[in-house]
């Protein structure tokens, strides 16, 4: 394997560093509150860098995350390149790509995610009845053109950047995935440890249309959508903990106790060093799995692999950050804080630890893959 990134990955890379590191400031991410950052969203777009996923890859995707995470910048950049330019690309159909990547790719559509913990389930009606799936009023709905129409109902509680999303990619009950307008839903915004956008969704026979075509069976679907967010949000946790552990360092190394750096004492620098290594690990499982898709080796193992680090070790790595700022990492208007919140959040999102760790052991057992 070969974790070393493109000329074009490294490019896009540098490109998105230097964009958040300009626009992603401190006071610019509190007057946003729990709102995202519209002018960075767009001058993001402006650069292409969403479209950019489209050659880069999912490892591509998760260096530019990464460099979201350190600065924890409030755009829907996460979501809509994994359920929208990577999910359709990989599962929509021909006529799906067509009409939703262009948008997608220049930022004018905003897609998200309601994949785990939700109640929806395809109407029964519109599933069986050739009556119903042939009514006009349903076969005309922009909503459901280019896809296999239906109607969807249930409750997604929390779904990341849904105040943002002009799609959101949901999963009924029998793991299929669909495509719901959110004109045509109800969105009621919700507040998150992390200030992320998201909102709860409620669909009652809300028209949808199934991704992909309407004769393929794309079973492996959504277990490629899941195992691709896992590694992405993984990519932007490894980022939350760099920045956490970048902070840290910076005021371990100007802040004095008795004439000396706190850096200088050796607790210090060995809770560090263990969030350094622990930063490392998330990283290095996010790669790996990202590298295996982009190759079109299997994942799914790897991807649970890195969405544990994600989980356990993001958990330290941000008590840590906080920890190593004393009195001040309590401030809850201290940066520092931010990472905090963020890397709570990351840690439960698409399953937390011991969720993980009961799927790959039990994907292990059954000859699934391996870690």
């Amino acid at each position: 394997m070969d974790f070393t990134p493109t000329e074009e990955q490294a490019a896009a890379r540098e490109l998105a560093a230097r964009i958040f590191g300009d626009l992603s400031t401190h006071e610019r991410l509190t007057a946003a509150g729990t709102g995202s950052d519209g002018e960075l969203w767009k001058a993001l777009c402006a650069a292409g860098l969403p479209a950019a996923v489209a050659e880069t890859g999912l490892l591509g995707l998760v260096l530019l995350l990464e460099e979201q995470g350190r600065t924890t910048a409030q755009v829907p950049f996460a979501a809509s390149c994994v359920y929208g330019l990577l999910a359709v690309s990989a599962h929509g159909s021909a006529q799906q790509r067509e009409r939703l990547l262009p948008g997608i790719a220049d930022g004018s559509v905003v897609v998200t995610g309601a994949l785990t913990d939700s109640t929806v389930r395809a109407d029964s009606a519109v599933r069986a009845d050739p009556a119903v799936r042939a009514d006009p009023a349903v076969r005309a709905d922009p909503a459901v053109r280019g896809g296999r129409p239906g109607r969807l109902s249930g409750v997604a509680p929390v779904v990341p950047w849904l105040r943002d999303a002009t799609y959101v990619l949901v999963a009924d009950a029998e793991h299929r995935l669909w495509l719901v307008r959110t004109v045509d839903a109800r969105c009621d915004p919700v507040e998150l440890t992390a200030p992320w956008s998201a909102g709860r969704l409620t669909l009652d026979a809300t028209p949808a249309e199934r991704l992909g075509a309407p004769d393929e069976g794309r079973f492996d679907a959504y277990d490629d959508v899941l195992a691709t967010a896992r590694t992405a949000f993984a990519g932007l946790q490894a980022g939350v903990c760099a920045g956490s552990v970048a902070r840290a360092v910076a005021y371990t190394n100007t802040r004095e106790q008795f004439g000396r750096p706190l850096a200088a004492k050796q607790g210090v620098q060995l809770r560090a060093a263990d969030a350094h290594m622990d930063t490392e690990a998330i990283r290095v499982t996010a790669y790996e799995a990202a590298w295996r898709r982009d190759e079109g080796l299997d994942y799914a193992a790897h991807a649970l692999t890195a969405g544990w680090w994600a989980s356990e070790a993001g958990h330290r790595v941000v008590h840590a950050g906080q920890h190593l700022h004393g009195g001040t990492g309590a401030d809850l208007e201290h940066p520092v804080h931010r990472h905090f919140l963020w890397g709570r959040q990351l840690e439960a999102y698409l399953g937390c630890g011991s969720e993980l760790l009961q799927e790959l052991g039990e994907s292990i057992m059954h000859g699934e893959g391996d870690a």
